[in-house]
């Protein structure tokens, strides 16, 4: 598969990372298209405008506030850790739907996936999971990223996991197609079905299909579980997460501390 950019030449790093991209889509095309690997593909078309730009110094107050947190108290620690964005730092009852599941969020502000990687030492290596659920990539969307790129991030997150807590499971939540982005739902689609297609082929990483909770039978939005921006939920849709993401890392948990 080849990768098509108007964006000129390539430094080396960004030609070795396109490279690699390529063949994760390969994959993907050969999975849903039947397609057998080492046939030629589809092209993949990259954004021909730039995402917007983005400040990782922009929830450091977030970061603090956890670090002060973790200072007043015992640090959780070999536990189930929740990462991402607003999806999951707005999951207020998460404590008590997951109880006696020994959970923790640590989802800040509307990040996107690059601030995820920015903060991972602070965010994730400090409370040592053996489980990390992982919701972010929405904000990405909505900031005109390719698909390919989400993907990318997260296969970083993935990766760093694996260098620093080898062993810890990580479950990547699927971006939803909320009624607000509606007009990328395209992206949507080809993000998840990449990390999806990663997921199933490397050890200790997971899949989470969140959307089914919130569609209704015609794979619409249910419009009674969000807040007036249409990006975000009301309670009940927590309810729905719940009985889709509790069994998983139940399971998951059951399996890990499984004398």
């Amino acid at each position: 598969m080849t990768i098509s950019t108007p964006l000129g030449p390539l430094s080396l790093l960004a030609r070795v990372r396109h490279l690699l991209v390529a063949a994760l889509c390969s994959a993907v095309a050969a999975a849903t298209a039947g397609v057998a690997l080492g046939q030629p593909a589809p092209t993949v078309a990259v954004a021909a405008t730039a995402p917007r730009p983005i400040d990782l110094s922009r929830f450091e107050k977030d970061i603090v506030a956890f670090e002060t947190a973790d200072r007043a108290a015992p640090l959780p620690r070999d536990g189930i850790l929740f990462v991402g964005s607003s999806i999951f730092r707005l999951w207020k009852d998460l404590g008590a739907h997951m109880a006696p599941l020994p959970v923790l969020n640590r989802a800040f502000g509307g990040s996107r996936t690059p601030e995820q990687l920015h903060f991972f030492d602070r965010v994730v290596l400090p409370y040592r999971p053996r489980i990390i659920v992982y919701y972010c990539g929405s904000n990405d969307v909505n900031a005109g990223e390719t698909a390919e790129d989400i993907a990318w991030h997260y296969r970083e997150f993935s990766e760093r996991v694996r260098a620093t807590l080898p062993g810890t499971r990580v479950y990547f939540a699927s971006i939803i197609k909320a009624p607000q982005k509606r007009d990328r739902w395209d992206v949507v689609d080809r993000a998840n079905a990449l990390v999806q297609a990663y997921s199933a082929t490397v050890a200790d990483r997971g899949y989470l299909d969140i959307n089914v909770a919130l569609q209704d039978e015609r794979g619409e939005p249910r419009m009674e579980l969000y807040l007036s921006d249409q990006l975000h939920y009301l309670p009940p849709a927590y309810e729905r997460l719940t009985a889709t993401v509790r069994p998983v890392v139940e399971q998951a948990w059951r399996e890990m501390t499984r004398p």
